[in-house]
């Protein structure tokens, strides 16, 4: 399982129980809207946060493996300039 699966897979558990406890405590209409709109305010925080989170990790992996990338893309064509000069060098 993807970590995007289980990250989206605990919000939705955590969205859900949070509403089934508001729900069901045994409080005035006005009392429990108010806490189903705090609750819900607190899960888009800590959605966005997660998300920050997420796309903070993505973008520090992405530089990784360009860097990686470039070095690599850099050291093959100084062996295959290298190894040309080899041959032509042979040839000559």
């Amino acid at each position: 399982m993807s970590t995007s699966n289980i990250l989206v897979a605990f919000l939705a558990g955590a969205a859900v129980g949070a509403v089934a406890g508001i729900l069901l405590a045994p409080d005035s209409g006005p009392n429990t809207r108010k806490k189903i709109f705090n609750k819900a305010g607190d899960l888009a925080n800590s959605v966005k946060n997660s998300v920050g989170s997420f796309i903070d990790g993505a973008k520090e992996t992405y530089a990784g493996v360009k860097e990686d990338g470039e070095e690599f893309v850099d050291k093959t064509k100084a062996k295959l300039g290298s190894a040309k000069n080899e041959m032509k060098n042979a040839l000559s």
